[in-house]
């Protein structure tokens, strides 16, 4: 029997021991603290991911509801993938009414390129304008100025 899938902005329904576990473990934020990924929450546009009640996918956006959005910790647990999940959650997200004309999106990703192209993501259009710090040791070593 397939599950019956869903998905939500409702952050009452977020599972963070599920976010937590799967994004202390990931390459973009291994050894994240409870605490890191409860701000993360906090402070974001969030979608869940369900099989019936139980959690198993999230991705987060982080924007100013007029112009720019990030999009972040997209995942779908390994157990659910191949069904079309990441696909269903991206659209659903772009389909957002609040969140459908921003001028821009932004993502990082190493190994989803795949994915993210067919929702019209490319490279960046003029890399030489764009500027960032990366602490690739936050969660250890905080960068201080």
């Amino acid at each position: 029997m397939r599950n019956t899938y869903s998905i939500s902005r409702d952050k009452s329904k977020l599972d963070p021991s599920v976010i937590h576990a799967f994004l202390t473990e990931s390459y973009w934020s291994k050894g994240c603290s409870m605490q890191n990924v409860m701000t993360r929450i906090e402070n974001s546009e969030c979608f869940g991911v369900y099989a019936g009640d139980a959690q198993v996918g999230f991705a987060r956006a982080i924007t100013d509801k007029a112009s720019f959005a990030y999009l972040a910790d997209v995942f779908i647990l390994e157990s659910h993938r191949g069904q079309g999940l990441s696909k269903k959650l991206m659209a659903f997200i772009l389909a957002q009414p609040d969140l459908s004309n921003l001028k821009r999106w932004l993502l990082a990703t190493r190994d989803a390129h795949g994915l993210y192209a067919q929702f019209r993501f490319t490279p960046l259009s003029h890399p030489e304008v764009w500027m960032d710090i990366l602490n690739e040791n936050a969660y250890t070593n905080p960068l201080r100025t």
